[in-house]
């Protein structure tokens, strides 16, 4: 058991980041101390909604600069803190350099928080937000797996730098916390593994994939059809409480799959479009795998991940996220309609 002290300060790393920012809102709801860690704390447009949040909710914000790849960056930031939650970690799906952009941030970034972690005698737990991306690599490894679902004992074994790098990059990075915390025995480590993440954040000033993907369904990029892709949805607001109780739970362990619902792009579009008839360029229709297959690389994407992918159904367990953790899902259309009037207002 590892029970948190509420009047001692929590480590929210990559605090200006889509998920965390919603996190740090929640942690300074409940009074608490939040030290919250940017990249650069120079850069107002990322961190002016944050301290807006501190002066309206009962908690303390205080702001401390670090990089994932700095040693030692985060140790200022730690004192003190029973608990620290690593958020930080690039989210992009077409990169130069996978190894650059996507491996070394997620890979060094742990090791180096965990590092600072292990010199910080105050802490008791740690809570990684890792991905689905970490269990599974394509829709096609679901069908293999032992349940004919992705469980949490479930591990991604197809990824690699050359194919769904960014998948690889989830994988490597969660091993390797998972192999330092074995190394010791005075911290806990638990492990959120989120599906696609959607949902109004705290603002709409991001590079988040996610909402770069959200806005191609309206915005015309996908008028004439999109593929066949069937993910896992969750809304932002959902993997933030995930991360809270995780932290607070004194029985919280392990991997928690943390996934409202089995969807797809053209759910999302059909969901919009039923609401919204006139003034967007939703898709019109689902384009067959054959035609995807086709024009992938015209588009930037492998014929590889398209033959793995398109058509297969994406299935999770997430019992182990509703009855240990606790958490209530909030239904896919209204994180959906919620999520599409932040964006086209912004």
């Amino acid at each position: 058991m590892s029970a948190i002290d509420k009047t001692k300060p929590v480590l929210v790393t990559g605090a200006s980041g889509y998920i965390a920012g919603v996190l740090v809102k929640r942690l300074l709801s409940e009074g608490i101390t939040v030290h919250a860690t940017v990249r650069n704390i120079s850069d107002v447009k990322k961190t002016y909604y944050l301290e807006e949040l501190s002066q309206k909710l009962p908690g303390e914000l205080k702001l401390f600069e670090a990089d994932l790849l700095n040693r030692g960056s985060y140790d200022k930031a730690m004192v003190g803190c029973e608990l620290v939650y690593h958020t930080a970690s690039p989210f992009k799906l077409n990169v130069l350099d996978p190894q650059k952009d996507l491996v070394e941030p997620a890979l060094i970034g742990t090791a180096n928080i965990l590092e600072s972690v292990n010199n910080c005698a105050s802490v008791k737990k740690v809570v990684l937000t890792s991905s689905v991306a970490a269990i599974y690599g394509d829709n096609a490894d679901i069908m293999d797996c032992t349940k004919g679902m992705l469980t949490e004992d479930d591990w991604n074994s197809t990824s690699t730098l050359k194919h769904q790098p960014y998948s690889y990059s989830k994988t490597v990075a969660e091993r390797e916390a998972w192999a330092i915390y074995k190394a010791q025995n005075r911290w806990k480590l638990v492990v959120i593994n989120p599906s696609f993440v959607i949902g109004p954040g705290l603002s709409v000033i991001t590079s988040s994939e996610s909402h770069n993907v959200f806005r191609k369904i309206f915005n015309g990029d996908f008028k004439i059809g999109v593929p066949d892709f069937r993910i896992g949805m969750v809304d932002v607001r959902d993997v933030a409480e995930a991360h809270y109780l995780a932290g607070y739970k004194p029985d919280s362990e392990g991997r928690y799959i943390v996934s409202a619902e089995n969807s797809s792009m053209w759910h999302v579009s059909s969901i919009l479009k039923e609401k919204y008839k006139n003034g967007f360029q939703f898709p019109k229709q689902v384009i067959p795998k054959a035609i995807t297959w086709l024009v992938a690389p015209l588009v930037g994407y492998k014929r590889k991940m398209i033959s793995r992918n398109i058509g297969y159904p994406f299935i999770a367990d997430t019992s182990k996220s509703k009855y240990h953790l606790g958490l209530k899902y909030r239904p896919l259309k209204e994180t959906v309609l919620e999520f599409f009037e932040q964006l086209k207002t912004a």
